[in-house]
C-alpha cells in the first residue's frame, strides 16, 4: 500500500483516510470521463468487444499524446491477472490494427489516424494495489507498461500513484537508446549540439524513477504517465525543449524561454526552452523539475 497520508489542515490537523472504490466501475467511470486530464489520454471506447474465439472486453482504448495506442485496465482491489489480461488484450490490438484505426477515425479523424504510433503500444493498470511480484513483472516484459495505484480520500479527492513505468524494448526505442534521445546521429550535427543533446537527454531521464522515452519523427517524448518535456531535433545553433509547466508562472526571457500556447509547435507543451550552450541548461534545471512534477 502507498506510504502517502493526506491531513485536513482546517481547524487543526485531521487525517483524511484512503479508500477504495466501491466497485471497479466507479473507477473506471471516472478515469474514462476525465482521462485526459488523469492520465493524458484521449478516451476513444469503453468496454470494447474484441472478435477473438475467447472472447473479451477491454475496459478501456485511448490514444495518448504521441498518438501511441492505450489499452487500460481496473481492478477495484490487487488482482495479480490484471497485467496478464491487458498483455492478452495489446496482443490482440496489434494484430487488428484496421479495427483500431478506424475507431480512431471515428472517434478524432483521418488525422489522427494515419499518425497512430505503433512501435509503442502502452498498458495502463489501474488498481488498488499491487504486490512487489507485479512490479518485478513488469520489468520482465518486453511491453510499455504503467502499473498506477488508486486511493479516494473523502469525498472529493483522488490521488493516482505511479507504481512502475517500463518502456517496451521495441525496435524504435532501441534506435533511440543508440542515437542520442532518439535525435539524429552526432556525425549529423556539429559537436557542440551533439554534447548538449546527450546532456538534456541525460537531465531529463535523471529527474526520476519511471521516465520513459518515446521517439516519434518530429521530436522525442520524456513522459512519466504524461509527457513532460519534448524534445525536436537539433537546430544549427539550438535545441528546442517544449515543457508542461505554465509559461504564465514563469519569469519569460527573451532569447531563452518563451510561450508557444496557440502557436503550431511539435510535441506537447506550451512552454519553449531555447538551449545553446551548457550554460542554458544549467539554467532550465529548474523549469526541467517544474514539468517533471506536473506531469
Amino acid at each position: 500500500m502507498s506510504g502517502l497520508r493526506l491531513f485536513n489542515t482546517k481547524g487543526g490537523v485531521t487525517e483524511v483516510m484512503p479508500r477504495l472504490a466501491e466497485a471497479e466501475a466507479d473507477v473506471q467511470g471516472l478515469v474514462e470521463a476525465n482521462m485526459e486530464t488523469l492520465l493524458g489520454v484521449r478516451f476513444l471506447a469503453s468496454e470494447y468487444v474484441i472478435d477473438c474465439p475467447d472472447g473479451g472486453r477491454i475496459d478501456s482504448l485511448g490514444l495518448d499524446e504521441n498518438n501511441a495506442p492505450v489499452v487500460i485496465e481496473y481492478k477495484r482491489g490487487t488482482s495479480a491477472g490484471v497485467i496478464n489480461q491487458g498483455l492478452y488484450y495489446m496482443a490482440w490490438l496489434t494484430a487488428h490494427k484496421d479495427a483500431f484505426r478506424a475507431l480512431v477515425r471515428d472517434r478524432l479523424g483521418a488525422s489522427a489516424a494515419s499518425q497512430v504510433l505503433w512501435s509503442a503500444p502502452r498498458l495502463i493498470c489501474v488498481a488498488g494495489d499491487f504486490t512487489r511480484y507485479d512490479v518485478h513483472a513488469v520489468r520482465e516484459y518486453r511491453r510499455s507498461i504503467d502499473l498506477v495505484r488508486y486511493r479516494y480520500f473523502g469525498n472529493d479527492h483522488i490521488g493516482l500513484e505511479a507504481v512502475a513505468s517500463v518502456t517496451g524494448h521495441s525496435a524504435s526505442a532501441g534506435r533511440a537508446r543508440r542515437h542520442t534521445a532518439g535525435l539524429p546521429t552526432a556525425r549529423r550535427q556539429s559537436g557542440a549540439m551533439a554534447e548538449l543533446a546527450e546532456a538534456v537527454d541525460e537531465a531529463l531521464l535523471g529527474l526520476g524513477d519511471g521516465v520513459t522515452r518515446v521517439r516519434r519523427k518530429q521530436y522525442v517524448a520524456y513522459q512519466r504517465l504524461r509527457n513532460f518535456a519534448c524534445v525536436c531535433p537539433p537546430q544549427q545553433t539550438k535545441l528546442l525543449v517544449n515543457l508542461k509547466a505554465d509559461p504564465k508562472k514563469v519569469d519569460l526571457v527573451p532569447g531563452f524561454t518563451r510561450d508557444v500556447t496557440g502557436l503550431g509547435h511539435h510535441g506537447t507543451g506550451d512552454l519553449e526552452v531555447q538551449l545553446r550552450r551548457e550554460r542554458d541548461l544549467e539554467r532550465a534545471q529548474e523549469l526541467f523539475r517544474a514539468s517533471y512534477a506536473a506531469a
